[in-house]
Formats: C-alpha cells, structure tokens, sequence
C-alpha cells in the first residue's frame, strides 16, 4: 500500500480502507482480516477524539506519520487498532471497527472463543484487537514497511456497497456521520447510540 492513500484527512481515507486487509503476526501465529467497517476521527478539531485536548504521552502516535498503528485500550479490557492518516504533526485517525477473518481463523477462535459465530471474531472494535492479537506493544508499529502488524490493499470494494452514518456509542459529536461500512456484511457491528450522548451542538 503507498502512503499517499493514507495522507489525507480522515473521513477521506476511511472509506478506502473498507476491502484493505489488516495483518498481526505474533508468536502464536498469523491472523489477517479484511475491514468491513471504519470510524474516522479528525484529531483537535474532533470533539470525540482522544487527540482534541492535544498531544499527551497516549495519543502521541495519532500526530505522527500517516501509516502508522494508534493502540488504545478501550474501558481497561480491549486493545482498539487505529490507522494513522493525514499529515505528519497533525493528530488524524482511523479506527478499524470491524473486518472478515481472511487468514487465521482457528487462531482468532481460540481468542475469542470457541463458541463465538464466524461472523463475529472481529465485529467491534476490542474484539478486532482480540482475534488479531494486537496489544500495547503494537503501539505506533509502521503498517507499511514494518512486519508484526501491515496493512494492504485487498479486493476493490464497489461504492455502492459502502454506506455512511453516525459513529457508534461515542458520547460527544456522536452525530457526525463519519462511520463507514459494507451494506448487508454480517460482521459489520450493530449502531448503538451512548446513553451519555450529548445533544448536537447549537440544538
């Protein structure tokens, strides 16, 4: 994948990486999934983004260089996978919330459960982070030079399967319809408004 799909704005790059395949390696194995579902999120000017008070030493990765893993860990439980997308200095992110198990399967099931329905290994965000393997120590990993975690083109996805609406469960700029998916994919996880949203601004 060249770098330049990836410096650009958020909301731009998040609907091109719908179709592109997301790889972990660790000692355990190999698990590659094909995003079906992404988030974008516009750095200081984006009320829901862990960047929009500035840089900290947690979100430092998201003002680096387009092409890099932001690793986050989402209520104290999961590991959360984002791209970094934009230009170099200026906080830009997107977060994987969803993909189709395409190498690994077996793998991913025993992370998330025997019992868990193919459909769901890496539906939501922590659960991509489970079956995929990603933890801390992924944090800020080059996705297109490096090799424990890459990011590639896969099979173009036709625009008319790719659909737009608000982000899921966010509580602040939760109206802002920066959430893309594929249409009809079983994996895609389910919209759920935060019971702590706060009214759109200017309502």
């Amino acid at each position: 994948m060249n770098v330049d799909l990836l410096a650009h704005p958020a909301e731009e790059v998040a609907p091109k990486l719908l179709g592109c395949v997301l790889t972990c390696t660790t000692s355990e194995g190999t698990v590659s999934i094909a995003i079906t579902e992404t988030e974008a999120y516009s750095g200081t000017a984006d009320p829901a983004s862990h960047a929009y008070r500035g840089r900290t030493a947690r979100n430092a990765t998201m003002f680096g260089p387009a092409g890099h893993l932001y690793v986050y860990r989402s209520h104290g439980l999961h590991w959360c996978a984002n791209v970094v997308t934009g230009t170099d200095g200026i906080a830009s992110g997107v977060l994987v919330r969803a993909g189709r198990v395409v190498e690994g399967e077996d793998l991913a099931r025993r992370r998330r459960g025997e019992r868990v329905e193919t459909p769901r290994l890496a539906r939501g965000p922590g659960n991509v982070g489970q079956a995929l393997g990603i933890t801390a120590e992924h944090n800020g990993a080059d996705l297109l030079t490096g090799t424990s975690v890459t990011l590639s083109e896969g099979e173009p996805v036709p625009g008319a399967l790719i659909r737009v609406g608000p982000r899921v469960g966010v509580s602040k700029a939760h109206d802002w319809e920066h959430r893309f998916y594929l249409a009809g994919d079983p994996t895609v996880s389910a919209y759920r408004l935060s019971p702590r949203a706060e009214p759109p601004a200017g309502s």
